[in-house]
Order: structure tokens, then sequence, then C-alpha cells
């Protein structure tokens, strides 16, 4: 079995990923997961993950939960509100979680960004630029310390985020001008994909769902 660290699991993303991983019974993974708030402690530990506690601002914290059985894969979706030193989880916590990482020997590294981040920025509006450029900003930060680290990695940058069923008609593009809208549970299958396709390996992807573009535009769909 593979033993996976997932950081960003309370919500969104990172807790879709969590339930895939963990739907089978028995469980095929063993699943770390990282939380600052223990509100989300209870649900996760039902669904069979080992909650660590710490915060991503905090290096220490996490080399201590990385510590233990060699993890094999890395999976983070981080983001979120600056700290009180204005720090961002975007940015600093994934730069962090990457150090941690490497040192460690993790075998993968699979970080969660979004598109407009790195040269995915001509798929976004100039309004929307206006509003998010600073955030997209710092996740290109991290994907560009990830790319420099050495480790193999897979960047997964999603467009629009909505909360509802999985369609099924998400892809990932090598793209980079393609934008539009895609469902969190179907990111979190795109994510558990690529844990085990070695075609993901030191790919930057966009995923979209094909049906929500926000414009007409032919591309190519990678296969993992």
């Amino acid at each position: 079995m593979q033993n996976i660290f997932l950081a960003g699991s309370s919500r969104g993303v990172g807790r879709e990923i969590a339930k895939l991983l963990l739907e089978h019974e028995p469980p095929s993974v063993n699943l770390k997961v990282l939380l600052r708030n223990p509100t989300y402690a209870v649900e996760l530990e039902a669904l069979g993950a080992k909650v660590m506690f710490g915060d991503a601002l905090n290096p220490a914290d996490l080399e201590a939960s990385l510590e233990g059985k060699e993890i094999d894969v890395v999976i983070t979706t981080m983001g979120g509100l600056p700290s009180d030193r204005g720090e961002r989880a975007d940015c600093e916590g994934n730069k962090n979680l990457i150090d941690a990482a490497v040192k460690s020997g993790v075998k993968k590294f699979i970080l969660v960004s979004s598109i407009g981040s790195g040269n995915s920025v001509v798929a976004i509006a100039p309004q929307v630029l206006l509003t998010l450029g600073a955030i997209l900003k710092e996740k290109e930060k991290a994907e560009q310390h990830l790319v420099a680290s050495g480790l193999t990695y897979t960047i997964i940058r999603p467009g629009g985020l909505k909360s509802e069923v999985a369609t099924g008609n998400a892809v990932l593009t090598e793209n980079p001008t393609v934008a539009g809208i895609i469902h969190r549970a179907d990111v979190a299958k795109l994510v558990c994909n690529c844990v085990t396709s070695d075609r993901a390996n030191n790919k930057v992807f966009s995923a979209i769902d094909r049906n929500m573009l926000f414009k007409s535009l032919e591309f190519e769909t990678f296969d993992l």
C-alpha cells in the first residue's frame, strides 16, 4: 500500500481527495492528513485517515508530520487567508512542505495550484487578474519552488471551482491558454489518477470540465 500525506484536507478539493483515497474497504492507501484546526479531525479519522496536527507555516511541524513510515506521495491543496504575519499557505506553507518532503525523501509531490498561475496567466481575463493577481503570484512562487526542488512533481491548475457532484467530464491539458469551470470532486479524481501515473511525472496541467469552457477552443487533452 502507498503511504500518502495530504495537506489541505479540511475542506474543498482536499477533502474530496481524502474521500476518494479512502473509499475502498479496506483502504488501498495509508493516508496521513495535516490539520491546523481540530474541528475536522473526527470526520477524517472516521474515513480512515491518520490526523497530524500542525501549522504549515512552521517547518518543524511539517518535518515531524512526515516522520515515521516512508511517504511515497505528498499532495497539497493548501491556500487561504494570510497569517497574522502576512504569510500565505499558498506560498510559504507549500514551500515549507516541499522542503520537508525533500528532507524526508518523498518520492512524488502533487501540488494543486490554479489556472492563472505561471504561464497560464494568459487564460485569465484582465478584470479577474485585478482581483486574484496577488494570490496567483503566490501560487506561482510555490510552483517554481517545487520545480526547482529536485522532487518528482505534478502540478495541477484547476479552473473556477464549484462544490457540486462530479460530472466525469474533467480533463487535463498542457495547453496553458485553456480556462473554464470544474467541480471540486472532478479535480480530486484527476489528482488521484496522477498519484499512480508515471506519465504525469514532472508535468504541469490545467484542469477543466470540457463542457464548461469560458470560450470555445480546440486543445489536446492529456491521457494518463
